[in-house]
């Protein structure tokens, strides 16, 4: 699997461990960070790590700032992005159990390292469930028409 990578301004510090933990676990990263610790928007990082998911097959998205709030709702203006704000392992596992979401949103400002590997690891290793769940899935995706 193929992680696509990108963070604002107030990512930076996370991006290295979450890179470096998701690299351990086998898979491949692109980043789409900035070079820099200057202010940047992270609507910009999350179009770029968007796009380059909806083209690219076999791919999940990891968008990181402060809150998470700001990535979340820019990449869920994409449609086929089912992005989610995850703070705590249960709500990565579920975001991928039962919403098969494929970006996660990560708070530096708010989240410590421990629990940033936990939620890494419920939603690396959580596949998604089907059944029931894929019928809410094509509901949404009706309402991007």
């Amino acid at each position: 699997m193929l992680y696509i990578l990108g963070t604002d301004h107030a990512g930076l510090l996370l991006r290295d461990f979450v890179k470096t933990y998701v690299l351990k676990s086998g898979h491949e990263v692109l980043d789409f960070s900035p070079t820099h610790n200057g202010r940047v928007d992270y609507p910009d990082f999350a179009q770029k790590v968007c796009k380059e998911i909806l083209k690219t097959k076999n791919s999940k998205g990891i968008l990181i700032c402060g809150s998470g709030l700001g990535m979340s709702i820019a990449a869920n203006r994409y449609k086929g992005i089912r992005a989610a704000l995850c703070l705590d392992a249960y709500m990565a596992k579920m975001s991928r159990l039962h919403n098969d979401a494929n970006v996660l949103c990560l708070a530096e400002r708010i989240s410590g390292l421990g629990e940033i590997e936990s939620i890494l690891e419920a939603f690396i290793h959580t596949d998604f469930e089907g059944g029931r769940h894929q019928c809410r899935i094509s509901k949404i995706e009706d309402f991007e028409e």
